[in-house]
């Protein structure tokens, strides 16, 4: 009897030891660290600057889906990320700026693979719950870099020091934003 009493003891105390090892090995985050985690802390570093955009819809809300009709995702000024200067590690693509900036800011982000699609390149489907033809058949996201439209994708696109990319939300493919 007291021999299995004496080995039910050894096994609690050797699973409480493997629990505890276990625990040891786990990295915990508040949630403000998890979103603020910088995974560019290698190589050379540049300053660049983002912002979200989607103000074209203040002067189209009639097109946008009704749920969409809401502070919640279209704000009163058209801003939902005001431009945000970031330190980025030299090659990261405007892709990689725009998951940063969501990731800490807390704005949803949907996007499709570069794998996924004829043009090699990630192809921004949704931010903070707007989609391509949420405001019609022309809308969607676009982003230009220092004012310009580039013509590739924002995972093509390297980032260089001091550029300004913006992510606009366009109901007329693009020319409501400056593409002719």
């Amino acid at each position: 009897m007291k021999q299995k009493r004496y080995k039910r003891i050894v096994i609690y105390l050797v699973l409480v030891a493997i629990v505890a090892f276990a625990v040891s090995k786990i990295k915990f985050q508040t949630v403000d660290e998890y979103y603020s985690a910088d995974s560019s802390n290698e190589g050379k570093t540049i300053e660049v600057s983002i912002g979200i955009y989607c103000d074209t819809l203040l002067d189209n809300y009639d097109k946008l889906d009704q749920s969409l009709q809401s502070e919640t995702y279209v704000p009163k000024d058209g801003v939902i990320l005001k431009e945000t200067i970031y330190q980025m590690k030299e090659g990261d693509s405007a892709f990689d700026l725009l998951k940063k900036a969501t990731k800490e800011n807390k704005i949803q982000l949907e996007y499709q693979g570069a794998d996924g699609n004829a043009y090699g390149s990630v192809y921004i489907q949704g931010i903070n719950n707007l989609y391509e033809f949420s405001a019609g058949s022309l809308s969607g996201w676009m982003y230009t870099i220092n004012d310009k439209i580039p013509d590739y994708g924002t995972s093509k696109y390297e980032l260089k020091d001091g550029d300004k990319v913006a992510f606009r939300y366009t109901c007329d493919l693009g020319k409501d934003i400056g593409r002719e």
